[in-house]
């Protein structure tokens, strides 16, 4: 479903980083039995009542998505939302390329990060995040852009 074009007026993204492609079929016990094409769906369906138009991607491969941040800078995106999966506890290139972006960042977990291995709990990209959402399966996509949505209004 595309968002109504004649409300959208801000566009955000919603990146995703590796392994999020076998939603659905990899540890469903832990990051359920949505697919990423239920979660992008998801998404378009809260970004359009919103009034927001997304782009929503996945990568495994870390300097994609930080092309794909790039991107999102030079177009002048109203916010983001990533979901770096294993990338969140490992990539400088990830930090350095969101800390040049002066829009709201949404950091994004399926599960709770803080209730599993202790390597998880430390995050490259909280640093530069306006707000985390962990621990609500992929309906955090939904809170995330919702909240992202609400920063933008009012831009806090």
């Amino acid at each position: 479903m595309q968002p109504d074009t004649a409300r959208v007026t801000k566009t955000i993204y919603v990146l995703n980083g590796p392994n999020l492609n076998l939603l659905g079929t990899r540890e469903p016990e832990v990051y359920g039995h949505a697919t990423i094409e239920d979660v992008e769906r998801m998404c378009r369906e809260t970004a359009d009542r919103h009034g927001l138009g997304l782009v929503f991607r996945q990568s495994n491969y870390e300097g994609e998505i930080v092309d794909w941040i790039q991107e999102a800078y030079g177009q002048q995106a109203a916010g983001l939302v990533i979901n770096p999966a294993a990338y969140t506890h490992t990539s400088v290139a990830i930090f350095d390329a969101l800390s040049m972006l002066k829009v709201p960042i949404i950091e994004l977990h399926i599960s709770n990060i803080h209730a599993r291995e202790s390597f998880r709990r430390r995050s490259y990209v909280s640093p530069v995040a306006r707000a985390i959402v962990c621990g609500f399966g992929v309906n955090g996509y939904s809170l995330a852009i919702t909240g992202l949505a609400a920063m933008i209004e009012t831009k806090v």
